[in-house]
């Protein structure tokens, strides 16, 4: 895979409560990516853009929320792809070091 899929597949880190949870008990990380990317094109990326080994990936499909405007029209957000990659013991991904 060259190297603008492998950015193009990786979108960046998904920051959240229950992710910053993850990453600190599981040693598993949370990336938004695109839509297209499949399993194996995501543990790829993950491996070569951070140098790490991934242990165990799964992907889910977050639907986007439905939102009432303040003039009462129903807008869609957009669907968007989640990964979590769990690490082999060990390894880490830092993302204060990375820039």
């Amino acid at each position: 895979m060259n190297n603008a899929r492998l950015y193009a597949v990786i979108l960046g880190p998904h920051v959240s409560e229950k992710s910053t949870l993850l990453s600190e008990n599981n040693n598993q990380y949370t990336f938004k990516v695109a839509l297209n990317a499949t399993k194996p094109e995501i543990r790829e990326a993950v491996e070569k853009l951070f140098n790490v080994a991934v242990d165990e990936l799964q992907v889910l499909r977050v639907k986007g929320k439905t939102k009432r405007t303040a003039r009462g029209k129903i807008r869609k957000k957009s669907d968007w792809k989640k990964a979590y990659v769990r690490l082999e013991a060990g390894q880490e991904i830092d993302f204060a070091d990375i820039g």
